[in-house]
């Protein structure tokens, strides 16, 4: 009878937790790189536009909820796993109502 040394983890709000969490750090880390870029003089400023840089980091960082996603699967924490599920749909219904006029 082996335990998952994670079995503690395997929780939906734990997994809601780290589906809120992930997008965020994504989405701001991005926004610092596309700054970065544009004070380094790689990027010239206002050569990519603000909405474009907002959907864009947005649409990353729901996508990288992919990654707990996988962690739990691999874990077999499958409580977490649907915990994913329900803030990732948000953001997604959230980024269609702000950006969906714009792209469809």
């Amino acid at each position: 009878m082996s335990s998952n040394r994670l079995e503690k983890y395997d929780k939906l709000w734990f997994g809601m937790l780290a589906a809120i969490i992930m997008p965020l750090f994504w989405y701001f880390i991005l926004q610092s790189l596309f700054d970065g870029l544009e004070t380094m003089g790689y990027i010239e400023p206002g050569a990519i536009d603000s909405d474009f840089r907002q959907r864009t980091s947005a649409l990353v960082g729901i996508c990288l909820n992919i990654l707990p996603l996988q962690i739990f699967k691999t874990q077999y924490m499958d409580r977490a796993m649907r915990g994913v599920i329900f803030p990732t749909v948000l953001y997604v219904a959230v980024w269609l109502y702000l950006f969906g006029s714009s792209v469809l």
